[in-house]
C-alpha cells in the first residue's frame, strides 16, 4: 500500500509541475575552475550545435515504422543489435553473436530518440551558456511533439524494444535504449524556469517521466531489467534517477542510493576496481567504459551533502573513485590495455568520457581533467554516440 500511495504522490507532483530540489554537495577547492575551464573549451561547440538544433523540426518514433514491430504507431521499436539470420535456417528465428552488431536491423526509432537527445542536449547547454530564451522556445517543439501532441507522442513504455525476430516481440534489455532520454529530462530540468518554457508544457513532460518511471518500476520488463546483473541494471537506475529527479520524486531517489550501495556497487566492481561482468565480454574495453560512465553518472545525480555516494565505500574497499582509478591509465594510453582488443569497434574508444570529468571535478583530479580534455567531444560515430549518452556535461555541472 506503501508503494501504491508513493507512485500516486510521484504522478500528481508531476502533474503540477512541482519539484523539491536536492541539495548539491560540496564541491573540491577546484572544481569550480574544473566547471569554468570545461565552459570555455566547450563554448564554441555547444553554440555550433545549438544553431544545428534550432534549424531542426521535430521528428518522433510516428515518422518511421517496421513491419516487424508487434505495437503501434506510438510506440518505440528496436531490434537487438548482436543478433543475426542463421545461415542454416536464413527464414527461421535470429540467432545472437555476442558483440557484433547487425547493421541491417530496425534502428530508425533509437536514431530519432538520440537525435532528440543531441537536440535538446545543445539547446540546454547553448542557454545555460548564454541564457538566452530563443533556444528554450525552440526546445519546446520537440518537446511537444514528443510527449505531448496525441498524433506524435511517444507511448510510455518500452514493450516492443529490442525485439528478436522469431523469438520476442520485445525483451527487457531494450530498457536501455532510452538512456538517451537522459539529457532530454536534463534539458527540461535545466530549461523549466525559463518564461519561454510555458507551464502547460513542463507539466506534459513531467507527467510523461512520471509515467515511464512508473512503467519502469512495476511492468514485468522493467522489474527484471533493474535486477539484471551488469550495466543493464546500472543504466536501469542512471535513467529513473535522471527521471526522477526531474519530477522531484525524493522517496525514488532515496532507493535508487541504496540499491547504488547495496546491491550496483558490491555486486557489480571487484575489490581492484574493474567490472568482472563487463570484462568477461567479447568488448570489455567499450563495455567497462560504458558501466563506469553509468555509475558515475549515479553518483553525479544522486549525491546530496548527507548521503554523498561520491565518498562512499564498501566494507571491502569498492568505491566509484577505485573504479576510476583503475580504468583511468587505460584511458590515458590504451596500449596498456592486458585483454585482447575488443572484437568491433576498438578504434573508436574512448572518447570525452563523462566519468572523466565528473570524477576530476568530485576529486580534484587535474590528470583525470586534462586527459578529458584533449578526448573526442563529437564522436560520430554511431556506436560510440549509442553509448555515450551524455554528451552535455555542461548541463549536468
Amino acid at each position: 500500500m506503501k508503494k501504491i500511495i508513493s507512485y500516486v504522490l510521484f504522478i500528481l507532483l508531476c502533474f503540477t509541475g512541482t519539484t523539491f530540489a536536492s541539495p548539491v554537495p560540496k564541491e573540491n577547492p577546484r572544481a569550480s575552475d574544473f566547471k569554468k575551464d570545461a565552459a570555455v573549451l566547450l563554448k564554441k561547440q555547444i553554440l555550433a550545435e545549438a544553431a544545428w538544433a534550432m534549424q531542426q523540426k521535430p521528428i518522433t518514433v510516428t515518422d518511421s515504422s517496421s513491419p516487424r514491430s508487434a505495437g503501434g504507431k506510438h510506440d518505440f521499436f528496436s531490434e537487438a543489435d548482436y543478433f543475426w539470420p542463421d545461415p542454416q535456417n536464413p527464414d527461421g528465428p535470429y540467432i545472437n553473436r555476442d558483440g557484433l552488431t547487425n547493421p541491417d536491423n530496425f534502428l530508425a526509432h533509437r536514431k530519432a530518440m538520440v537525435r532528440f537527445s543531441k537536440i535538446i542536449g545543445a539547446l540546454a547547454s547553448a542557454y545555460k551558456v548564454t541564457g538566452d530564451e530563443k533556444y528554450v522556445k525552440a526546445a519546446v517543439k520537440h518537446f511537444q511533439a514528443w510527449f505531448i501532441n496525441a498524433e506524435t507522442l511517444m507511448n510510455p513504455n518500452l514493450l516492443f524494444a529490442q525485439a528478436v525476430k522469431g523469438k520476442f516481440t520485445g525483451r527487457n534489455y531494450g530498457i536501455i535504449d532510452t538512456i538517451h532520454l537522459m539529457e532530454v529530462a536534463q534539458g527540461a530540468l535545466v530549461m523549466q524556469k525559463a518564461k519561454a518554457f510555458d507551464p502547460n508544457t513542463a507539466k506534459g513532460v513531467k507527467k510523461w517521466f512520471a509515467d515511464y518511471t512508473l512503467w519502469l518500476n512495476t511492468s514485468k520488463p522493467g522489474i527484471q531489467e533493474k535486477t539484471v546483473k551488469n550495466n543493464h541494471a546500472t543504466c536501469w537506475a542512471m535513467q529513473v534517477a535522471s527521471f526522477a529527479r526531474l519530477c522531484g520524486d525524493e522517496n525514488m531517489l532515496d532507493s535508487l542510493r541504496t540499491s547504488y550501495k547495496t546491491i550496483l556497487l558490491p555486486n557489480q566492481m571487484g575489490t581492484d576496481g574493474n567490472f568482472p561482468l563487463e570484462m568477461a565480454r567479447t568488448k570489455p574495453y567499450g563495455y567497462s567504459i560504458f558501466n563506469l560512465d553509468a555509475m558515475t553518472m549515479l553518483c553525479q545525480i544522486l549525491s546530496t551533502p548527507k548521503d554523498n555516494l561520491w565518498n562512499f565505500e564498501t566494507k571491502d574497499g569498492k568505491s566509484i573513485k577505485k573504479g576510476v582509478t583503475y580504468l583511468y591509465p587505460f584511458i590515458a594510453d590504451k596500449s596498456k590495455w592486458t585483454l585482447p582488443p575488443d572484437v568491433m569497434y576498438w578504434e573508436n574508444w574512448p572518447v570525452a568520457q563523462p566519468f572523466l570529468v565528473f570524477g576530476a571535478v568530485a576529486y580534484n583530479q587535474e590528470n583525470w581533467y586534462n586527459t578529458w580534455a584533449k578526448l573526442d567531444h563529437k564522436p560520430q560515430v554511431e556506436e560510440v554516440i549509442r553509448n555515450l549518452p551524455i554528451r552535455n556535461p555542461l548541463i549536468w555541472l
